[in-house]
């Protein structure tokens, strides 16, 4: 209580980022710029198609749209962040609005890794259960699955936030990093957080992975299905298939390393949160959407309303 007495409160953090070399940050700026407009504007690309063309209200679209939107959502909480934070000398945050961005960030990514299980759900369904599918994935399922997948998220969010806040902050405030995240912000506390780090792993790294061998059990039987039952597409089947686990891995491997540990610095650490926080929300649209052939045709079929409005409205005008 006394050293407590003796420092002040941490009103805000500060960001070393990802490098101090300028022209790499410059470098580093258009590549993850590139990146983030790429995920925007592929996920908003299928959550209005999905939304305009009626061919696609089925049980695999609606997952596929609800998906994207959390990819929009998640890339959102730290990717502008990380950009600003390249142009910038000395890029700081706010005590709260540091708490906000945690907050967001492990509802978001809480509920997208939940919401893969999913999807996962509804592929072993159309696999194995191909003629009672639309029976079994109705909307009260579909509906059902993303709520439960956003609930849960909420709950290991609000468990990670709440473990977090009982500690005091009232010396260093320096993150060694691009966005606030429980590793970095725990250590900063000025208590023994020991027993604490100990239920944060159960509550992230354990969940990480339990979800994700349950998904690897899951893409592994629909394989085994796939190569001895399915005959026309298989190949086209497998490769998509292959893909999504290649994306779940991008996803999951390195969200492991960083909550699964004990939350002690390695300096390989900054490049895993980029691999969990950015790429993944760019791969997903690629994988999970825009190869599927009745996507590819609703999106011209969109391009083509929005072409054929422009014209209609500029020779109304003229």
């Amino acid at each position: 209580m006394d050293q407590q007495n003796l420092t002040t409160t941490v009103t805000e953090f500060i960001f070393l980022g990802l490098t101090q070399n300028h022209q790499l940050k410059y470098f580093l700026f258009m590549v993850f710029f590139i990146v983030y407009m790429t995920t925007w504007v592929g996920n908003f690309t299928i959550i209005i198609t999905v939304i305009t063309d009626h061919r696609l209200h089925t049980p695999m679209y609606f997952l596929l749209a609800n998906l994207a939107f959390m990819d929009v959502s998640d890339s959102s909480v730290n990717a502008p962040n990380l950009l600003s934070g390249l142009l910038s000398q000395r890029k700081t945050i706010s005590f709260n609005e540091c708490i906000l961005q945690m907050f967001f960030f492990h509802f978001i990514g809480g509920a997208m890794a939940f919401f893969l299980v999913g999807m996962a759900i509804d592929r072993y369904v159309a696999i194995y259960k191909p003629l009672r599918y639309l029976i079994i994935m109705n909307q009260n399922m579909c509906v059902g699955l993303a709520v439960l997948a956003w609930v849960g998220g909420l709950v290991h969010s609000a468990v990670q936030m709440g473990l977090l806040l009982q500690f005091p902050f009232c010396g260093p405030n320096i993150l060694d990093n691009f966005y606030c995240d429980v590793p970095q912000v725990i250590k900063l506390a000025c208590a023994d957080t020991h027993v604490v780090e100990l239920q944060m792993v159960f509550n992230g790294g354990v969940l990480l992975i339990i979800l994700f061998i349950s998904l690897l059990i899951s893409y592994t039987i629909i394989l085994v299905k796939i190569r001895t039952h399915v005959t026309d597409g298989k190949r086209k089947a497998l490769s998509t298939c292959g893909t999504q686990i290649i994306v779940v891995c991008v996803l999951f491997i390195p969200s492991i390393f960083i909550y699964a540990r004990p939350f002690k610095k390695f300096t390989v650490d900054k490049v895993a949160s980029i691999f969990f926080t950015v790429i993944p929300q760019m791969l997903n649209p690629m994988i999970y959407t825009l190869r599927n052939a009745e996507m590819k045709k609703a999106i011209r079929r969109l391009m083509s309303r929005i072409l054929f409005s422009r014209r209609k409205l500029k020779t109304i005008f003229e």
